[in-house]
């Protein structure tokens, strides 16, 4: 049987509402990277910013690695998803 690898990491959250930007980034410790299949779930609270605000949070995460097999098997899953935004064109006169 494989097993997945589970373990804990320190993260920084840096989450911005405004007119400019909107978004919420999370960084492992250590610039951890991960791969496809691979799970991250940070704990805490929820994180609440009032628009026009930035903040940074401290908190931890646990990384849950996948096996080989799941990682090739979401390879092939993204690969084929890719093929989705292929533009097809059924116009006459568009492969002269």
């Amino acid at each position: 049987m494989i097993r997945a690898r589970a373990f804990e990491v320190p993260c920084r959250i840096a989450v911005e509402q405004s007119e400019a930007h909107f978004h919420a980034h999370v960084e492992l410790a250590g610039n951890l990277s991960v791969e496809p299949g691979d799970k991250v779930r940070v704990h805490g609270e929820p994180i609440r910013v009032a628009f026009g605000e930035s903040a940074v949070f401290e908190r931890t995460a646990t990384v849950v690695r996948a096996g080989p097999l799941l990682r090739g098997w979401m390879r092939i899953v993204a690969y084929l998803g890719l093929t989705e935004l292929y533009e097809v064109s059924f116009n006459p006169g568009s492969l002269r």
